[in-house]
């Protein structure tokens, strides 16, 4: 089983504790590769969850309908994501994604990545999700600089 770790606001994901009330699911693997400029400590596992606390938490910030809309699409923009920036908290990572047929809005995902220093059983954990309209997600490429970009075909 799984438990959310909250100390220091970490939201990392703790699998040994049979106490849960918080059920966790499984989203998939990310390449480590993509993610290694986003800390400087080694990422101990390629695994990813989402804690039914941190769906409550989507929900109840950005709606049902864009959980419903998105949900399913979260493990896409961190597997194949198209720009990865650094947040301001530490070992976490702001991993965008376009979708082009839903009215252009990119998809945000705040990823805490489980690093060497934390629990050995941590994994990797999302946070949150945003989702930013065109105008918005060109001002974060003017203000931020992507840690990773996907290349289009064309580069």
């Amino acid at each position: 089983m799984y438990r959310v770790d909250n100390s220091a606001g970490s939201g990392i994901i703790n699998e040994k504790d049979t106490k849960v009330a918080n059920q966790v699911h499984y989203l998939g693997k990310i390449d480590i590769e993509k993610y290694v400029a986003v800390t400087n400590k080694r990422i101990l596992t390629d695994q990813v969850v989402l804690t039914d606390n941190r769906i409550a938490h989507i929900i109840e910030r950005r709606g049902q309908k864009f959980y419903d809309e998105y949900g399913e699409k979260f493990i896409q923009v961190i597997q194949d994501p198209d720009f990865i920036f650094k947040d301001k908290k530490p070992d976490t990572a702001i991993v965008s994604k376009s979708f082009v047929s839903q009215n252009g809005n990119v998809v945000n995902i705040i990823l805490r990545l489980a690093v060497e220093g934390d629990d050995p059983n941590y994994k990797n954990s999302i946070i949150t999700a945003i989702s930013e309209n065109e105008k918005r997600f060109s001002q974060r490429l003017r203000n931020s600089i992507p840690l990773y970009k996907k290349l289009d075909n064309q580069e």
